[in-house]
């Protein structure tokens, strides 16, 4: 188990540059995402209502916040990886509380705007945003936050008071 901390905490210092890129596409949009379900009902305290979810407005506002400090950490490159971890979880729950009953056609949330509005169609097309976004957080939370990172800033700190050890 600390071998598995132990990669969280300490990501690589030695990789791209442009991990920063995806940091910020991923970090923007949950940041973006989690402040539009406190500004929009519809997005939040409902959204969560219409999925069954329990304590929907408790629920909502701790997905909002976690949303926008996990998008700021995202930006910044700060617990990146763990962060990522959190966002893989929170993009299955989303995928699966929301894309099989779109599938089934029971969906309680309103239907696509054009066709298709049922079944895989309809899924494929929706599932675009939450696909991307799984998948950059599974790429962050394998290769760390790159160099450009307070993650990085942090590990060659770190390094640097162990050698004058």
């Amino acid at each position: 188990m600390s071998n598995v901390i132990k990669w969280i905490m300490d990501p690589p210092v030695n990789n791209s540059n442009a991990n920063i890129i995806l940091r910020m596409m991923a970090g923007g949009v949950f940041f973006w995402e989690g402040i539009l379900k406190f500004v929009f009902a519809n997005q939040g305290v409902g959204r969560f209502t219409k999925l069954g979810f329990p304590m929907p407005e408790m629920t909502a506002d701790f997905v909002a916040s976690f949303e926008i400090i996990g998008g700021l950490f995202l930006m910044l490159g700060l617990f990146t990886r763990l962060t990522a971890f959190l966002f893989i979880i929170e993009m299955i729950v989303a995928i699966l509380t929301t894309k099989i009953s779109l599938y089934l056609g029971t969906s309680p949330l309103p239907l696509p705007p054009a066709p298709p509005k049922i079944g895989l169609g309809a899924v494929l097309h929706e599932i675009r945003s939450d696909y991307a976004q799984l998948l950059v957080s599974l790429y962050l939370l394998l290769e760390g936050p790159g160099r450009r990172s307070l993650d990085h800033f942090f590990r060659v700190q770190k390094m640097k008071r162990q050698q004058l050890v």
